[in-house]
């Protein structure tokens, strides 16, 4: 999911600033490095998605999280929601899709 999302991103001059293979490796890479925003799968080991975000928005509560999910997730969606994810992707998606959903938790257009 990772080289997926990489390869989508990359042609368009994003910087990948770090890659975790699991949440609460995620979470202590975002306290280090930061970013601008974050993609999350909802399925990780350690800590799941949903446990990765509320870690992220206590860190810092304007965090821009985008969260892949598969459509059996809905329950885990809706949860998302509520904690402030700025957006899903939806397994499995095209490199537009990820696109729009970074324009849109970011607020600026990039194709």
């Amino acid at each position: 999911m990772r080289k997926l999302i990489r390869e989508a991103l990359t042609p368009y001059g994003f910087n990948i600033v770090g890659e975790a293979e699991n949440g609460e490796q995620g979470v202590n890479m975002y306290k280090e490095l930061n970013p601008d925003l974050v993609t999350l799968d909802i399925v990780m080991p350690e800590m799941d998605g949903i446990q990765a975000l509320t870690a992220l928005k206590k860190w810092n509560n304007q965090a821009k999280v985008i969260m892949i999910t598969a459509l059996e997730q809905r329950d885990l969606m809706l949860q998302a929601v509520r904690l402030g994810v700025s957006d899903f992707i939806v397994k499995p998606f095209t490199d537009d899709r990820v696109l729009s959903a970074i324009e849109k938790a970011l607020g600026r257009v990039f194709h």
